[in-house]
């Protein structure tokens, strides 16, 4: 398949998406996971996500699956127990713990795309952050900064440099770009697609 056109033998990577199970009140977020779905289907992506049929998660995984893209979930089976698992996924993993739903994506992805979330969506990116810090994955990873969304945080981030409590090279592992397009080319362009 084709990543954005270029003509390549090497299958097009798998990228974890992290988003809220919560479609919130800005609708702007719902688009951007829509767009984030179809626009990976389109250059022959295949999505890893948090497995749920529900608010962003969900809009994600339809739009790329509408769109003829592949979609794997991994979901800790409380979730499939509250039937809040997506059924008509590519493939859909069930796990018992948050911390194999992790590890599991972490592997079964290339690379990190962050959209709109909360506390959840936070843990899965700053895990992958301190893996990579580690040496214990190597994918990058992209906020997809919509509407400001994560403002906030890149200050944040930028302050801890400044106060000496993140080095440089560290505060390098995280990346922001204001649409869902752009975060989603960078990414792909640190893996070489």
């Amino acid at each position: 398949m084709s990543t954005g056109g270029s003509l390549s033998s090497e299958p097009a990577p798998a990228v974890a998406v992290f988003c809220g199970s919560s479609a919130g009140q800005r609708r702007q977020h719902l688009e951007a996971a829509r767009e984030a779905g179809r626009e990976l289907a389109r250059r022959g992506v295949t999505i890893v996500y948090g497995g749920a049929s529900v608010g962003l998660m969900g809009a994600l995984a339809d739009a790329c699956l509408v769109a003829g893209g592949r979609v794997i979930g991994v979901i800790p089976r409380q979730l499939v127990d509250l039937e809040l698992a997506h059924t008509g996924l590519t493939e859909l993993h069930v796990v018992e713990t948050m911390a194999e739903r992790k590890a599991l994506m972490a592997g079964l992805a290339q690379g990190f795309l962050v959209l709109p979330g909360a506390y959840g969506t936070l843990d899965e990116a700053f895990e992958m952050v301190t893996w990579r810090q580690l040496g214990l994955h190597a994918g990058p990873l992209v906020f997809a900064n919509v509407g400001g969304y994560y403002d906030g945080l890149r200050q944040f981030l930028d302050r801890a440099c400044e106060d000496g409590l993140l080095s440089r090279a560290n505060r390098g592992l995280v990346s922001f770009e204001a649409d869902v397009r752009t975060a989603i080319a960078r990414l792909l362009a640190e893996l070489g697609g």
